[in-house]
């Protein structure tokens, strides 16, 4: 009875610490473009909508593990679509953030290679497919883009964007 009693408070507890995780990162890949998304300000921008657009950058990823471009000069209030092209046989993503967010995300994601996430600084491109999300750049900086898939940002996926002061 001690047992069953110790493990419904273990499954219960298992339960409560997991669910922010599964919350945080849905399943739905494919295109953001910050209309459905929630406007949380990031310490490099926040969700754009379409009607924002002040220009578009493509990017192609692939299966050598780089972006191109893989360095990018946005002004400070500029809003990008970013237009993702996988020219690989591999999902790949493409994740905005600081050097030490994509750092934390990416061992969390060595560590659970199956996590799925969905927020609107990401886009997820199945191979041979394209997507897009749209992003405001509010705060002026260098900021820093990778895909977080397991082995990806480990063999070098990553890029910079430089957000110019007005």
């Amino acid at each position: 009875m001690k047992t069953l009693s110790l493990l419904a408070l273990t499954l219960t507890l298992g339960g409560v610490l997991i669910s922010p995780l599964a919350l945080a990162h849905g399943e739905a890949h494919g295109t953001h473009d910050g209309a459905a998304m929630p406007m949380e300000q990031k310490p490099w921008g926040i969700a754009g909508s379409a009607a924002q657009v002040d220009r578009s950058i493509d990017i192609r990823m692939g299966d050598q593990m780089r972006f191109t471009p893989d360095r990018l000069q946005v002004r400070h209030g500029e809003t990008i679509r970013f237009v993702h092209h996988n020219d690989g046989q591999l999902l790949h993503e493409f994740v905005i953030g600081t050097r030490a967010e994509l750092d934390q995300h990416a061992a969390m994601m060595a560590r659970f290679p199956g996590m799925e996430h969905d927020e609107p600084y990401m886009a997820h491109v199945a191979p041979g497919q394209s997507g897009e999300m749209i992003w405001t750049f509010n705060r002026a900086g260098e900021f820093d883009f990778a895909c977080l898939i397991a082995g990806h940002y480990q063999a070098g996926m990553t890029g910079r964007i430089q957000v110019l002061a007005e």
